[in-house]
């Protein structure tokens, strides 16, 4: 049974070696930076437990505009109570509980939370293997980001909440 909650920072650790098993070295967020996002979003950053074991985690700030941009990895603000942009700046499924849909529910969760707090939209960043998933998703591609994060190319996925 798959619960979700938000983080805590007695998580960090488990937090931190999902992210590297689930991205390149270049893409994963740092210890410090999850510690920071502990820290100053716990309001948006989710983990899936399942038997008490971390098993997958989303996250992301409020931001003002519509789509994300490359500071946001490193610089952060507390979230508005109400309104604002939604963001995803990670997530990720332990490899070993992958295709189990823990990754979709993870998403309805911040979607969930996002319009209990009046959030115009959900943006995030993914590669071009990705957009598929988040279509099915609901999430519209923008084209190519502005992003330069890990020297990747990013496209704009952003999702309406009416």
């Amino acid at each position: 049974m798959i619960k979700i909650r938000n983080v805590k920072i007695e998580d960090l650790s488990q937090l931190v070696s999902i992210e590297h098993l689930c991205f390149s070295k270049e893409e994963a967020a740092t210890r410090e930076a999850f510690e920071k996002r502990i820290r100053i979003i716990p309001d948006s950053f989710y983990v899936a437990e399942e038997n008490g074991e971390i098993v997958g985690l989303i996250n992301g700030p409020v931001i003002e505009t519509a789509f994300i941009n490359d500071d946001l990895f490193s610089n952060i603000k507390k979230n508005p109570s109400t309104g604002g942009y939604q963001s995803i700046l990670g997530l990720a499924v332990h490899p070993q509980f992958q295709k189990h849909g823990i990754a979709s529910k993870l998403l309805r969760h911040l979607e969930s939370e996002a319009r209990m707090k009046n959030r115009e939209s959900i943006t995030l960043t993914c590669k071009e293997n990705l957009i598929r998933y988040y279509e099915k998703h609901g999430y519209l591609n923008n084209g190519l980001s502005s992003s330069e994060h890990a020297g990747e190319m990013w496209y704009n996925m952003i999702k309406k909440l009416p």
